[in-house]
């Protein structure tokens, strides 16, 4: 079973960055799938970045640009930096990994876009 601790959520007002981690408790280059969602306040949970165990980014079209997913395998986090956030980035960022057929999740991290 997989564990995953996520940081780096705060405040931050719009055209600022933040850097969320997501520390997995065993190699992450033994995961298929890690992936970081967004759950705004009142809407469903949406896949904002994922990157696969071959290096295969995809994006959500509202973060093209802005957002980038990437892994450190030797401390098994992967991060994601955010820059020129916006109010409707605001949410709950949940880190989520896929390992042989089984999904897994973190707590999530707050994040606030607001001047």
């Amino acid at each position: 079973q997989v564990q995953l601790v996520e940081s780096g959520g705060g405040l931050v007002q719009p055209g600022g960055s933040l850097r969320l981690s997501c520390v997995a408790s065993e190699r992450i280059n033994s995961i298929d799938v890690m992936a970081w969602h967004r759950q705004a306040p009142g809407k469903q949970r949406d896949v904002v970045a994922s990157i696969t165990n071959g290096d295969y980014t995809i994006y959500r079209d509202s973060v093209k640009g802005r957002f980038t997913i990437s892994r450190d395998i030797p401390n098994r986090t992967v991060y994601l930096q955010m820059n020129d956030l916006q109010p409707e980035d605001t949410g709950l960022y949940f880190c989520y990994a896929f390992q042989r057929g089984r999904g897994y999740w973190g707590q999530g991290t707050q994040v606030t876009v607001s001047s």
